[in-house]
């Protein structure tokens, strides 16, 4: 067995050992099942609420995607411009920072009550939490292209299109895709959130009914859900950088050999 396949068992090993410790401290009454359902009632209320799940899914997917491509679209044209312009870097970057440290849960309600109880709110509030990891991906992997190849490139009569095509493009693409890598995972938490703020579909509106209704089983089975739509949007992120960048994954490949 590889070196790297072995190492990937570890973490599917250490979840089956908490799901049978988690299981059998509440099917030894040592946790409360009521506030903390076992790993098996979950699974049966993720397999009977399915249906109803998928439908809540729809729209918190679709918040999510819309929100992230906004998010993405708005990166890359502020990133571009701040990386042509150090006048404006130096304004703008510093509000990018800025922003982080207003709690997107304040704003939320906002949303709410400016845009209504649409998809709108949630869309705006995906975007920016989406926004700021792929903005600052992009500006920091334009910042660290190789100046000596520029300048070689310039000699040569090289004009900014160019440059941009031949040496920034693909040097910016792998921390790119790592900045959205972060934000996709983001996404649907920011869509959660929006929806808990008011709406009237989503999983965040499904997992408020069903908490009001003390059906915490149910509510357990919507995070599972929310995490493992998470990880399949990261995994596809994952296998888009591998099909455009196959480079990035050659080094850590020869390692595992």
């Amino acid at each position: 067995m590889k070196k790297g396949t072995s190492e990937k068992l570890y973490p599917v090993l250490a979840v089956f050992l908490l799901l049978f410790v988690w299981q059998a401290a509440v099917g030894w009454g040592f946790v409360d099942s009521f506030s903390i359902p076992s790993p098996l009632s979950i699974f049966a209320a993720l397999i009977g609420e399915m249906g109803v799940l998928i439908g809540h899914l729809k729209i918190t997917l679709l918040e999510g995607l819309v929100g992230i491509l906004f998010a993405t679209v708005f990166a890359v044209v502020v990133a571009v411009m701040m990386n042509m312009s150090p006048v404006i870097k130096s304004s703008v970057y510093p509000l990018l920072v800025f922003s982080q440290t207003v709690p997107v849960i304040v704003l939320a309600p906002l949303f709410a009550m400016w845009f209504g109880f649409g998809l709108l709110p949630k869309i705006v509030v995906v975007t920016l939490v989406c926004f700021f990891p792929i903005t600052v991906s992009i500006t920091e992997g334009l910042s660290e292209v190789d100046t000596e190849l520029l300048n070689m490139m310039r000699t040569m009569g090289a004009n900014k299109k160019q440059l941009f095509l031949k040496a920034q493009f693909p040097a910016v693409l792998v921390p790119f895709y790592s900045g959205l890598k972060i934000a996709v995972t983001y996404s649907i938490m920011g869509a959660i959130i929006g929806e808990w703020m008011g709406g009237t579909a989503g999983l965040g509106v499904y997992m408020m009914r069903v908490k009001n209704s003390f059906a915490y089983d149910k509510m357990f089975a919507a995070i599972v859900l929310i995490s493992i739509t998470s990880i399949v949007l990261f995994k596809g992120i994952e296998a888009v950088q591998r099909a455009t960048t196959p480079w990035s994954y050659y080094d850590a490949e020869k390692e595992q050999e």
